[in-house]
């Protein structure tokens, strides 16, 4: 019996429920589905829609107003609560993209071997050598600011370091003898890649998903206080410390809030891909002692 056959199908679940066990794992999910749960239900909260000028630019807390008003007199309550689900769609897509695109060029480059893993590997690292927010700004700034397409270019910005993550641990498994059963039964390539490899991996990967995750969350974010992401007058905390980071001296609140979320994001989903790779360590040691 092959160890797909054990691992294929429910093995990104049982790698999150083995990692669910450290104490590091159950503090990034309850981070991440507070801050996802303040993205989703956050606009039925808001006390303001989040481009009403509801009074006098920076008034300070109070009157009304909790974290008081931006640079144009908007609740920066409101905008704060509105400002989330736009990071969290976003980061996650252009995390997914990069993962589908990396992953599938890693596994065609291990398996394949030879001229093919040498010209896949040769073109991810002229993408590697560029830097993500370089690689976004390059088309951005000649296409336009637009949501799916800075998505999509952070998601392709993943996908060279994805592909040699992918490449790196899948190059073990298709010399296994399993693999090398699938190919002597002439099953398709895709197939073995797919139901024989890519189930060998997933735990490595999750954690790499975890990492581009967190890469997305800065350089979103990033693009927003450049002026490059989301555009006035939406809400997004990008775009807030963006706006009012002129006055953050005297009025931090504007800016803070929007960074502390931000930074909450990062913090859990940074969390629980560390205890998935303490999984995987785990797993290593255990390996080793009973070898």
């Amino acid at each position: 019996m092959s160890s797909s056959s054990v691992l294929y199908g429910p093995t990104w679940l049982l790698a999150f429920r083995e990692a669910s066990r450290y104490r590091r794992t159950q503090i990034g999910i309850a981070v991440t589905l507070l801050v996802i749960a303040l993205a989703l239900l956050g606009p039925l909260l808001a006390p303001y829609r989040p481009d009403a000028f509801v009074g006098r630019p920076f008034m300070p807390p109070g009157g009304g107003f909790l974290l008081g008003t931006d640079f144009r007199g908007r609740d920066v309550l409101s905008r704060l609560l509105y400002g989330g689900l736009p990071v969290v769609w976003m980061s996650f897509a252009a995390a997914s993209i990069g993962m589908v695109l990396g992953v599938t060029v890693g596994l065609v480059a291990a398996y394949s071997k030879g001229w093919l893993e040498e010209f896949l590997m040769r073109v991810m690292d002229v993408f590697l050598s560029i830097p993500l927010i370089i690689f976004v700004l390059l088309f951005v700034s000649l296409i336009g600011t637009k949501e799916w397409l800075v998505v999509l270019l952070v998601g392709i910005a993943h996908m060279p370091q994805v592909a040699r993550i992918t490449r790196g641990v899948a190059a073990d498994i298709v010399e296994r003898e399993f693999v090398q059963f699938a190919e002597a039964l002439s099953v398709p390539r895709w197939r073995i890649l797919w139901r024989e490899v890519l189930p060998n991996i997933t735990t490595p990967l999750l954690v790499e998903f975890g990492i581009r995750i967190v890469w997305s969350i800065a350089g979103i974010a990033a693009l927003s206080v450049m002026g490059y992401g989301i555009q006035p007058p939406n809400a997004d905390w990008g775009l807030m410390i963006n706006e009012n980071r002129g006055r953050i001296a005297t009025r931090p609140l504007p800016v803070l809030a929007p960074g502390l979320c931000i930074a909450f994001f990062a913090f859990g989903i940074n969390m629980i891909a560390e205890g998935i790779a303490g999984t995987v360590s785990g797993t290593s040691r255990k390996s080793g002692g009973e070898a």
